[in-house]
């Protein structure tokens, strides 16, 4: 007998024991079913709150981009070509790159302060004035090349002392402007730039200057070069003659030319064989007709 007592009390015990564990589960899973619930209702109004924010952001824009008439029909506010440079162009650390711009670029865009690098390529720029570039002094490169540029102010780089790269290729020019002291690299190919346009001394202070590009012109004949220069291309011209003081110095039969390594005439009426008392200084012959 006592023996089933104490059975009966066991079995007693393990049932309310059971009960009780399940019971603390039941609460749990409860408990974290609500939590969940909780926190999915919060992550939802987040979600409808963004939702709201970001419609409300994109008919502010609308509202911005246009305006009715008087018709009541919905017309653009402003021309593109206002927008400021950094939207219709790719602007990076220190440079900007303005390459065939839709809408049409017709005049030198508004450049950030502290601007290095400037392409503004393929574009229907007409004129350089001084104002352009009077704010931006830290311009070390700027490249203007197939724009329709036919007029440079005198003035236009004097301010950017920093300038060593500057191209102005495949544009309309028939004069070139006061160049910036420190160029070592200047492009002028395919314009309509004739000796007259040039003056004498256009290139001959710019002693940095190594790379000088002038072909596909209307010279008539070779500017004064600065001994600086290492590359010269004339192609294409209509350069008919040549002199002693060319590239050499007709007072100096010793006088070697110390880093012209690249010249270019070829495409020129002159016969560089008549004249072969004018290359005895340079380490290599210019390309060119010499029949």
């Amino acid at each position: 007998m006592g023996t089933k007592l104490r059975m009966l009390i066991s079995a007693v015990i393990f049932v309310s024991w059971v009960l009780s564990a399940s019971g603390a589960h039941y609460h749990s899973r409860s408990y974290h079913r609500q939590k969940d619930v909780g926190r999915n209702e919060e992550i939802n109004a987040i979600a409808r709150r963004n939702k709201r924010d970001v419609d409300y952001d994109n008919n502010n824009a609308l509202l911005l981009a246009d305006t009715p008439d008087d018709s009541g029909s919905l017309q653009p506010v402003g021309d593109p070509s206002d927008l400021p440079t950094c939207l219709l162009c790719v602007c990076l650390t220190g440079s900007v790159y303005c390459e065939e711009v839709d809408p049409d670029m017709t005049s030198v865009p508004a450049l950030p302060k502290e601007t290095n690098y400037l392409y503004a390529r393929y574009n229907k720029i007409k004129k350089i004035t001084a104002k352009d570039f009077g704010d931006v002094v830290t311009l070390k490169r700027i490249d203007f090349t197939g724009n329709i540029i036919s007029d440079i102010e005198d003035g236009a780089f004097a301010k950017l002392t920093m300038l060593e790269e500057l191209s102005l290729a495949e544009n309309q020019l028939v004069k070139l402007p006061m160049l910036p002291g420190k160029l070592t690299s200047f492009n002028a190919n395919h314009n309509k730039l004739k000796t007259k346009g040039i003056k004498a001394n256009a290139f001959k202070k710019l002693n940095r200057l190594m790379n000088l590009y002038l072909a596909h012109n209307e010279l008539e004949a070779v500017p004064v070069i600065p001994e600086s220069v290492r590359t010269l291309h004339l192609q294409n011209n209509n350069i008919s003659m040549v002199s002693v003081d060319t590239f050499c110095k007709s007072n100096d039969t010793y006088y070697i030319r110390p880093n012209m390594n690249e010249i270019r005439l070829d495409g020129n009426p002159v016969i560089l064989a008549k004249y072969p008392g004018c290359f005895t200084c340079l380490q290599s012959l210019p390309i060119g007709r010499y029949q």
